[in-house]
């Protein structure tokens, strides 16, 4: 009995360290399907919701104007409660990241180290000889430094170049074009995209009416920082020379397992701006926060790229829309940092 239970005991003790010894990417693919439950629950109130309104419409009690109104209060609602419900996930994916840099997530050799085995098909060996559908799935989360260009520059900004960052998340569907050829892919889907600037020598962001201009605050501030959360559609035509394999003598695909790169654009609408300043005033810390328009503009558009290896890649977005509408000199958001599609 004593030779059993200490058995047991073993036993649990190794199963355990297997699942505190999870992977990179094992937990960050844990982390997006805790974000895509809540994305898909959303997805499936809207579309309720959605169909009511058709409903009052057919019958005559809301005219196409009030329906189209009213679903796209409700697309911004929900797409709001996403962003709301998804905020811890969005921290505890960063501190991952921050991690996996830092050095501090060290990926264990398994091949030295005994393994229970339940012999059911292992879908992982099943995609290496068979290989993926067409069209597959990806979590993509990025994030870098941000910054504006002004006068098409930005050079001698007057943000942080390393104080000011951005973070993006998001869902793509990754269909490849050829049916006998890997290399061409198209890659679709949707994200959040959250610009901060952190402005230099003590300014803030002050809203003039027709234009939002930085000004100087005559309290000295311990952080100023002007965020915009953006719903955004990336279209990207991605080139991924991933070698084809072969099973039973047909030809078999996968993606991600080789260098890649894709070329693109979104478009979206922006969904928040907010400005969040932290001062000392009498010796007690204070923290404002300003949630408004500030003329930011609402329809967002631009172009983005990515070169990489495998799942991770560098990444570029730009927009192509001026942040603020009726500034005299145009300044266009830029990101530049690093992007992981895990499938």
């Amino acid at each position: 009995m004593k030779t059993i239970t200490l058995f047991l005991a073993g036993l649990f003790c190794l199963l355990a360290s297997k699942m505190v010894g999870q992977s990179f990417e094992d937990r960050a693919r844990l982390i997006a399907n805790k974000i895509e439950t809540v994305t898909k629950d959303e997805k499936a109130a809207l579309k309720q919701e959605v169909e009511k309104v058709n409903e009052d419409l057919q019958a005559g009690r809301l005219t196409a104007e009030e329906a189209d109104q009213r679903k796209m209060d409700l697309a911004q609602t929900h797409a709001r409660a996403i962003e709301e419900k998804v905020a811890a996930y969005e921290a505890e994916l960063r501190d991952l990241v921050q991690q996996k840099i830092d050095g501090k997530i060290h990926e264990e050799d398994t091949s030295r180290m005994f393994r229970v085995t339940f012999k059911w098909r292992d879908p992982d060996n099943w995609t290496r000889h068979h290989g993926e559908s067409r069209t597959t799935t990806q979590f993509v989360f990025a994030t870098g430094v941000n910054n504006l260009v002004t006068n098409g520059a930005v050079a001698n900004s007057d943000f942080r170049y390393w104080g000011s960052h951005f973070y993006e998340w998001g869902f793509t569907w990754n269909t490849r074009l050829m049916k006998t050829d890997n290399l061409l892919h198209a890659k679709y889907g949707f994200s959040l995209q959250y610009n901060n600037l952190r402005p230099t020598d003590n300014r803030m962001f002050v809203d003039n009416g027709t234009t939002t201009d930085l000004e100087t605050n005559p309290v000295n501030m311990r952080e100023s920082r002007f965020r915009n959360v953006n719903l955004v559609f990336p279209v990207h035509l991605e080139f991924d020379f991933t070698r084809k394999g072969e099973h039973d003598g047909k030809p078999t695909f996968r993606t991600h397992e080789a260098f890649r790169f894709g070329i693109g654009g979104y478009a979206g609408v922006n969904l928040k701006t907010k400005q969040v300043l932290r001062y000392d005033v009498d010796g007690y810390k204070e923290r404002s926060v300003t949630k408004g328009s500030f003329n930011v503009n609402d329809f967002i558009y631009g172009v983005s790229a990515y070169v990489g290896y495998e799942g991770t890649s560098l990444y570029v977005k730009y927009d192509l829309n001026p942040l603020f509408k009726d500034n005299p000199v145009a300044q266009r958001n830029v990101s530049l940092g690093v992007r992981f599609d895990l499938n």
